[in-house]
């Protein structure tokens, strides 16, 4: 399986901060956005990762992560020219997807959990149709929801309604398998002009090949699109690092503990940043 991350936001709601820098390279807490969901794709044993960048931004991320050799990783970037929704990053990395199947995840969502690696693990193992996940929010109407019938099963899945049928709603992380490609090819703009990630998700529901996997409260979510959840989300972080003694997305961990990278090469991107915290 070979993973994707949506990072190609230039985050206007958040001007006049990312004037100088796009959203997914902005700070949380003690290090970039975009580390967050990089650590969500090493969770799932996944190595081969596609960036989609905004346009003339490539160069800055290329000088955070570059290839992705120091962490045992093959990592590639992708202009993303035209913004035309979440489901079009199938189409611009369908030469990197090849004969793969795929998770997308989106540079801008924070996944935390005791139990989150075990899920993500399950959801790359399954070969075929499509996982989503499920977590319960106080007010779902600003995201796609899931509605279950009384056995637990999806029924539907509704973007933005303004009725919600239930308070699960689909965070940005996805599971698929090939067939995503043709799917999102086949969409058409919604009334905003995007290709909606809920209609390749209904796609597989009416294929009855849509797993969703409800999140417990023991997991945490955050969405930093706005500058009241990008603050929030370096409190939860700062507080789930205190209070843990767990570092939450530390790449060179990821690695080390997937046994992407050695002992010696682990000590030595510590060093590299052994007066800062997150280096000790």
């Amino acid at each position: 399986m070979k993973g994707i991350i949506l990072a190609a936001g230039k985050g206007t709601r958040l001007y006049p901060m990312t004037k100088p820098a796009c959203k997914p390279l902005l700070p949380i807490y003690d290090k970039p956005m975009l580390y967050y969901p990089l650590s969500v794709l090493q969770q799932a044993d996944i190595r081969e990762v596609l960036i989609i960048v905004p346009p003339d931004d490539k160069e800055q991320f290329e000088r955070l992560l570059g290839n992705g050799s120091h962490l045992g990783m093959k990592i590639s970037y992708k202009e993303q020219f035209i913004q035309r929704g979440i489901a079009d990053a199938f189409i611009v990395g369908e030469e990197f997807i090849g004969n793969d199947s795929v998770c997308l995840v989106l540079g801008d969502n924070l996944f935390y959990g005791a139990g989150l690696k075990d899920c993500l693990e399950k959801a790359q193992q399954n070969k075929t149709g499509a996982t989503i996940f499920g977590c319960y929010v106080d007010d779902p109407r600003a995201f796609g929801v899931v509605e279950f019938d009384d056995n637990g099963k999806a029924i539907s899945i509704e973007e933005k309604p303004v009725h919600p049928k239930s308070n699960y709603i689909v965070p940005g992380l996805y599971f698929y398998d090939n067939r995503v490609v043709e799917i999102a090819k086949q969409l058409k703009p919604s009334a905003r002009g995007e290709l909606e990630i809920t209609a390749v998700n209904n796609a597989y529901l009416e294929l009855d090949e849509l797993n969703v996997v409800t999140l417990g409260k023991e997991f945490v979510w955050l969405d930093a699109g706005t500058e009241d959840s990008l603050l929030q989300a370096a409190r939860v972080i700062q507080n789930l690092q205190r209070t843990t003694g767990n570092y939450v997305a530390c790449i060179e961990e990821d690695a080390y503990k997937n046994g992407w990278i050695s002992d010696r090469e682990y000590q030595q991107l510590g060093r590299a940043l052994e007066k800062t915290r997150y280096g000790k």
